[in-house]
Parts: structure tokens; sequence; C-alpha cells
């Protein structure tokens, strides 16, 4: 790693720190990253003194800075997600003559951060700001069906987490459970009628570098119009696939 921009080998050591639990050893830290000790030594004060790293001297482990906060605080002031989402999700709407939207997971809702209103077409519940049920809608479908099993059990316990608009959809854990398999398998989410009846959707997650799904893209089309759901799955998968790319994610295979 002697070629490296030390640059890049501070970006590195902020995408590692970021992704732990807890601050982390000197020693570890060297070892997932590939520096030298003294390297990352040196590395480690230079980022402190920037306020990026902490140094916890009691415990011999370094964190994560209030400087990467500011960081990440900015990236949420700023929106990107939203912002890179909006020209592909206008020509998805071109290509299908369909309303588009992206979702964020919010908790067990969806929260709506972009919508792009096919024109003659109604107007539809996903506006932006509005949030709904996770587990009825195709959004929230593609985004659970790309968590680990284990954070979708914290979501859904039992019974009682589950809540119905129109008295379909999955109504416990298990229903949940086959549900996202199918979603999985057949590599997008779909919903009829589950949100607002005469009206249904298809979506797929978008991943970030992390492999962690941050978002989903969905078209939603009247029931009665039977559009050829491959082509149109194909489309928004597509879609999905180029904002992860985009993320620096890798899209739902």
């Amino acid at each position: 790693m002697s070629n490296v921009p030390a640059a890049t080998r501070a970006l590195r050591v902020l995408r590692y720190l970021a992704s732990q639990p807890d601050p982390v050893s000197l020693d570890r830290l060297a070892s997932a990253v590939g520096l030298p000790r003294s390297t990352a030594y040196h590395l480690m004060a230079a980022m402190e003194a920037e306020g990026f790293v902490t140094h916890l001297p009691d415990e011999h482990r370094y964190g994560l800075g209030v400087a990467a906060f500011e960081v990440g605080s900015g990236y949420s002031r700023q929106a990107p997600l939203q912002r890179i989402a909006r020209r592909p999700l206008a020509a998805l709407v071109d290509t299908l003559g369909q309303s588009a939207h992206l979702a964020v997971l919010h908790g067990r809702d969806v929260l709506y951060v972009v919508e792009e209103r096919a024109p003659g077409r109604p107007p539809l519940v996903t506006d932006v700001g509005v949030r709904l049920p996770a587990h009825l809608t195709a959004s929230g479908r593609a985004v659970l069906a790309a968590l680990p099993a284990n954070q979708v059990r914290a979501l859904y316990p039992d019974r009682a987490a589950f809540v119905t608009r129109h008295g379909s959809g999955p109504a416990s854990p298990s229903a949940l459970r086959a549900l996202l398999a199918e979603t999985r398998q057949r590599g997008h989410a779909v919903e009829d009628g589950e949100v607002t009846p005469g009206f249904a959707s298809v979506a797929a997650a978008v991943l970030d570098h992390n492999g962690h799904p941050v978002a989903g893209v969905a078209v939603t089309y009247p029931s009665a119009e039977q559009p050829d759901l491959p082509s149109l799955a194909g489309h928004v998968r597509r879609t999905a696939a180029g904002l992860s790319r985009r993320l620096g994610g890798a899209p739902v295979t």
C-alpha cells in the first residue's frame, strides 16, 4: 500500500471505523485497512488533530470524531440521494408513462422523499413527506427483503407490529418472511391494492457501498391496465441498480 495516496488511506480508515459498532484498537484497524502499524499510528494522529478521529487512551482504541459527524450531517442536509434520484426517476416516468417515487425506511414505515408524476396520471397517496407501513408497500418490501433477517425480526417481532389499510397484506412475522423470500427470489417487490385499491406497484432496492438498502424505487400503475410486468420490473430494477452504482453499491441480484 506504499503507493496509495494518503487521502485514500484516510478515507479507508473512516469507512472502516464507520462500519464498526465500537471503537477499535490500532492493531485491528491497521490490519483491516492494510497499513503498517507505524503508518497507521501517524495517520491516526493526523486525523485526530483534524477532529475526524478520537483516541480513547484508557481503552487504547480509536473511534470517529466530531468532524466525521459533521460530514454525515452535511450529507443529510444536502440530501444527495434525492438529488441523484430525481433525474433517473424522471427518465423512468418518460419511458413507462407511469408515476414513480423513491422511499426510505423509517422504523416500520417508509417515508416518500421523491415523487415524479406522469403527465395525465391522477395524484397518488405516495406524495413527498407521506409515511406508509413498509410491509404493505412495494418500496418497503424491496428494502425489507434486502435487510438482514435479524433486523426484520427486530422491526416485526409479533403480530402487534402489523397494521392493514384495506384488510390485506402480511399480518404475522411468518407471513412477512414468506413474502420477503418471494421478493428476493423474484428480484423485485410487488403490491396490488394493499395501499390504494385499484393501484399496484413494482419496486426494487437501492444499495449503498456497504450493501445496505437505503431506499426503494417504485412505479405505480392502475391495476386494470395490466402492463407487461416483466418489462416494467426490468426498468425499475435497472433504475435502482444505476442509483446503487452512483452510491458505490452493487444492485440486488
